[in-house]
């Protein structure tokens, strides 16, 4: 008769595996991978690899210094070109005279100012200048008179690749 012991398990590979004590001491194996991975998806999210919408900065759009000038008596209203990208003019209403303003505007784009005179009618004229440089007059007259100024600026030049 052959006896077996009763409290013995067969042994088996799977018994000395990662997470397992080998000779009483706990493996490390797993902790250190996931620290590893830990930092190295916190060093990407740190620097933006993961999911990141932001878009990059758009490059400054060059300009010119444009004044727009409106002589005469009563109040009109003005439409001229700003800043804007999209060509948007900017509008005043019920402007006293005298009005002069200094601008930036986009290059490629073409400066101008409008004016309508109001009901009341009368005289004023409007005058353009780019960079300190006279450009353009115009003069509206009577109720509802018009007069428009434009000028031209060059398109900006394409920056040079590397």
């Amino acid at each position: 008769m052959t006896s077996t012991p009763v409290n013995e398990e067969p042994s088996s590979a799977e018994d000395s595996g990662p997470g397992t004590e080998t000779a009483g001491k706990p493996d490390r194996t797993a902790v250190v991978i996931a620290a590893v991975l830990i930092l190295v998806c916190g060093g990407l999210v740190g620097y933006g690899l993961l999911g990141s919408d932001d878009k990059p900065a758009a490059k400054p759009v060059p300009t010119a210094e444009v004044t727009y000038e409106v002589q005469g008596k009563g109040t009109v209203e003005i439409s001229y070109q700003a800043r804007s990208e999209d060509g948007a003019a900017t509008v005043e209403s019920d402007v006293e005279l005298p009005w002069k303003k200094t601008v930036r505007v986009p290059l490629g784009k073409d400066p101008s100012v409008g004016i309508v005179l109001d009901e009341k009618g009368g005289e004023a004229s409007c005058t353009l200048a780019i960079r300190g440089e006279h450009v353009q007059r115009a003069t509206a007259f009577g109720e509802f008179g018009r007069a428009t100024c434009t000028g031209a600026l060059p398109a900006p030049t394409p920056a040079a690749t590397d």
